[in-house]
């Protein structure tokens, strides 16, 4: 079947237009059911839900689900980072080359690609492979709730793709930092600070110390940041704060690195800096950074290769940002990501998706799948 760029936005209009933010489930169940209806519509696949508890729910469609062995595992989620109302005040449009709308590339259109791909791959390649597709409800929070799930099912695979959004230069992704939330909430006591001061533990000024001495431990030539990107605290100037917060943003290359400034963070908050006050620290997200392997080469190796026999020029890069490919690449299995279209101006109103990207990137990942046939039968 031809190609055609308006059935594909009439295909993706409905995922876009849809208010599924991590955690608001019934946005979630809509793209579950048009994803699953796809499937359903296309024969040979077997279609899994998969609790993924206050998240949602996740899919898991293969076409040989017996076969306990799985060649390729692609991923996508179903969430985005928006609140609701925001699909009814700027639905999908498209203007002058490009697609707008909330989640257009991150990752609706992913999805969409992945259904494509599967639809152009000729019968005989798609039963010469052991294909599991994977949708998760929460990946824009870390996939707290699925990450388990998705690291059983890449545990049987042989390579993962991830269709996360083509970087804007068109940028496939061979490498991501890791990342890890955490929050800092810190209880003191409350005292009036004219009268009796001394009485008073400001939680604001142990919050201070520790903002302070987290700055210190960064290392940006190495690649380790850490973001103090949201702090609060205190209930008025003329009271010693009994409160403060912070939510920590670090993101790393080195996973050694990372497990000893762990192990320095998780230290220090059993030793405050103010007497008599007590630190709650919890880590709320974490990604292992994913980083190349030899048989991640020899995956990028038949990715340009089938990128030249479809005359789609790629280049590899190295990003900040996480996604599932940092947990399945953690565990052994080669992964890659950026199998989306192009797109960019994520979790921002500017998000857009390149539409003469898209059809390329189609052929792309079907030729990814047919080499990767043509590997397995030799």
């Amino acid at each position: 079947m031809m190609f055609s760029l308006q059935r594909y936005l009439d295909e993706l209009a409905p995922l876009v237009n849809v208010d599924c933010g991590t955690f608001q489930r019934d946005g979630i169940e809509v793209i579950a059911a048009l994803m699953a209806d796809k499937y359903e519509k296309m024969t040979g696949w077997h279609i899994k839900r998969v609790d993924c508890g206050e998240a949602g729910v996740g899919l898991e469609i293969r076409n040989q689900p017996t076969d306990p062995h799985i060649d390729v595992m692609m991923i996508g989620h179903m969430d985005t980072v928006f609140p609701k109302g925001t699909a009814a005040e700027r639905p999908m449009h498209v203007e002058d080359g490009f697609a707008y709308g909330p989640g257009v590339s991150d990752m609706k259109s992913g999805l969409l690609n992945i259904v494509y791909a599967l639809r152009a791959l000729p019968q005989a390649e798609r039963d010469a492979l052991s294909i599991c597709i994977c949708m998760n409800p929460d990946e824009e929070v870390g996939s707290i709730h699925s990450s388990d799930w998705l690291e059983s099912v890449a545990r049987d695979a042989r390579y993962v793709l991830v269709a996360e959004a083509a970087r804007a230069d068109g940028g496939l992704v061979k490498a991501r930092k890791g990342m890890a939330r955490y929050k800092i909430a810190i209880s003191g006591r409350a005292a009036h600070a004219g009268n009796e001061p001394e009485k008073g533990r400001s939680a604001i000024t142990e919050l201070a110390h520790w903002l302070v001495t987290l700055d210190s431990m960064k290392d940006l030539e190495a690649g380790t940041s850490i973001n103090a990107g949201v702090i609060e605290g205190g209930a008025g100037a003329n009271i010693v704060a009994a409160h403060a917060s912070a939510l920590v943003d670090i993101r790393f290359w080195d996973n050694t690195a990372y497990d000893a400034l762990d192990q320095a963070i998780q230290a220090r908050a059993s030793h405050p800096y103010t007497p008599d006050v007590t630190i709650e620290l919890v880590r709320e997200a974490y990604k292992p950074a994913m980083v190349p392997t030899p048989e991640t080469e020899h995956l990028m190796g038949l990715v340009e290769a089938a990128a030249f026999d479809e005359d789609v020029p790629i280049h590899w890069k190295a990003v900040g940002g996480g996604s599932d490919a940092n947990n399945t690449a953690a565990i052994g299995i080669p992964s890659l990501d950026g199998f989306g279209p192009v797109g960019a101006n994520f979790h921002s109103d500017d998000e857009y998706l390149q539409l003469d990207s898209v059809e390329p990137r189609i052929r792309l990942l079907t030729r990814v799948l047919s080499r990767l046939a043509e590997q397995k039968n030799h």
